[in-house]
């Protein structure tokens, strides 16, 4: 058993596909619609057929509600791990991403906050080795 799919409620589909992709790095993977549901998901471009990420319209109140709950509290909606965040924090905020932490070392990793500008926080972690 493996995960092939994970959701992130966005409130504008087309704005965070453009920050998913032109921010983070992802590429578009499907998109597709039929009347006014859009299926739309972004991928790793290191693993373009492996996990997906659907970007899905946050027009479920109870999603929203929770969506709204976890930015409130800080908590990050999704969390995505790379090899070098600081590399990664210096790229992505010269393209414009919004920091809510900078680079920091936590017990055994060191992690970043950054605003999806469509309702999310994502945290970007560098796992540190021994």
């Amino acid at each position: 058993m493996k995960i092939n799919l994970t959701t992130v409620h966005v409130d504008d589909q087309e704005k965070a596909l453009r920050f998913y992709t032109e921010v983070l790095g992802f590429v578009k993977k499907a998109d597709f619609s039929q009347g006014p549901f859009r299926w739309l998901t972004v991928a790793s471009p290191e693993d373009p057929d492996g996990t997906q990420l659907q970007l899905a319209p946050n027009d479920n109140p109870a999603a929203r509600g929770h969506q709204q709950a976890m930015f409130q509290q800080g908590q990050p909606a999704a969390m995505f791990f790379t090899g070098d965040v600081q590399a990664d924090y210096e790229r992505m905020k010269a393209g414009g991403a919004e920091f809510t932490m900078p680079p920091t070392d936590v017990t055994g990793s060191k992690i970043a906050k950054l605003n999806d500008t469509c309702g999310n926080l994502i945290q970007v972690t560098q796992l540190m080795r021994w």
